[in-house]
């Protein structure tokens, strides 16, 4: 980079973020939904966006008020649109949120290991990132949480559940204790919630208007490609997120895209189960082969412990095999695939360590 440029000083080194995007065989590292949508759903997608093409001279709905409705439907629990806020993927919604609440002087704090992007949408915003470490089995608990809440008095909470990249879970119970406990906004992301079969945070947002539950559809509706995430909370909190987004910030192509998905969330959805079940059986396998596993209510699993995990993860790269080198120290994450992929994950670890790791 052009060193005369007047970049803010705390850009100065950064690097853009990004997870390996290579042409493999078997990609297992970025936690998508491995099945494309059917030939049905792309022609109901097609005619969609080729009606709303006639429009595109236009600008989009800024309100996005049709997707909003569908997507308040589609989670229940009595939330309305007026509850709804979307934008292009999570890390919009995030970057809304922190805009919103967080800002210069204010903190957001959260608790790892967890997603590697909450610092950067901290960055960006010129929110200041803290962080306290999550307990042995990797789970929070109130105690916890208020405790960090205390030493660091923060204006945003984050929380993961399942929490990325150990797919460990928080219990409704415990938000809602801290959420009882402090004003800081508590932010429950719970982009791999599908896959889990504990309670949503859903069923808390009636009792507390300053909790936001954050949702993507890049995940469970196999939509990683259209951009979408969106979350449900106080119509407070949604007003916070419109005077901050930008303009028009959410096109006519993703809105139209994403209600097109909703109207077939039966047949999408109807994966969610089948990739639930490929996780927990990976884990078995795991477990039965001598390696460490972190139980996992998502569609990937953390495994290891290696003394080397660089050297097992290029192992599997050479065998055509991508997944991720992230989490605690020692440990890889693999996405859960389609049967088949699976099958050649369990072969190349097989090949690469035959009596299982040996730390």
């Amino acid at each position: 980079m052009n060193q005369d440029l007047p970049l803010r000083d705390d850009l100065v080194g950064q690097a853009p973020y990004g997870a390996p995007q290579l042409d493999v065989p078997i990609v297992l590292n970025v936690n998508e939904n491995p099945y494309p949508p059917s030939p049905g759903l792309r022609r109901a997608l097609a005619e969609a966006i080729h009606e709303a093409a006639g429009g595109l001279n236009r600008y989009p709905d800024r309100e996005a008020w049709d997707l909003r409705r569908d997507l308040a439907t589609h989670l229940g629990h009595g939330v309305g649109p007026e509850n709804i806020w979307a934008a292009n993927g999570s890390n919009e919604i995030m970057t809304h949120l922190l805009t919103a609440f967080g800002g210069p002087g204010r903190r957001v704090l959260t608790f790892t290991p967890t997603y590697s992007m909450y610092p950067e949408y901290a960055r960006n915003t010129c929110t200041t990132y803290v962080t306290t470490p999550r307990l042995p089995d990797h789970t929070v608990d109130a105690g916890l949480v208020l405790d960090a809440i205390e030493r660091h008095r923060p204006t945003v909470v984050i929380i993961a559940t399942p929490n990325n990249p150990t797919g460990t879970s928080v219990a409704p119970e415990v938000i809602d204790e801290i959420c009882r406990a402090t004003r800081a906004v508590v932010v429950v992301d719970e982009a791999y919630q599908e896959f889990s079969s504990r309670a949503s945070c859903l069923t808390l947002l009636d009792r507390h208007d300053h909790l936001v539950v954050s949702r993507t559809m890049s995940k469970a509706f196999a939509m990683a490609g259209a951009r979408v995430g969106y979350l449900a909370a106080s119509p407070a909190v949604v007003d916070a997120c419109r005077i901050v987004r930008l303009p028009y910030h959410l096109g006519t192509q993703t809105q139209v895209l994403a209600r097109v998905a909703l109207a077939h969330r039966e047949e999408l959805l109807a994966q969610v189960e089948q990739l639930a079940r490929e996780t927990r059986d990976f884990q078995t396998w795991l477990l039965g082969h001598g390696y460490e596993v972190i139980p996992s209510d998502a569609n990937f699993v953390s495994f290891g412990r290696f003394l080397d995990r660089h050297a097992v993860w290029q192992g599997l790269l050479d065998r055509g095999i991508l997944i991720r080198e992230t989490g605690p120290e020692g440990f890889l994450r693999a996405s859960a695939g389609r049967p088949e992929e699976m099958a050649a994950l369990r072969d190349a670890l097989r090949e690469i360590h035959p009596e299982g790791p040996r730390p």
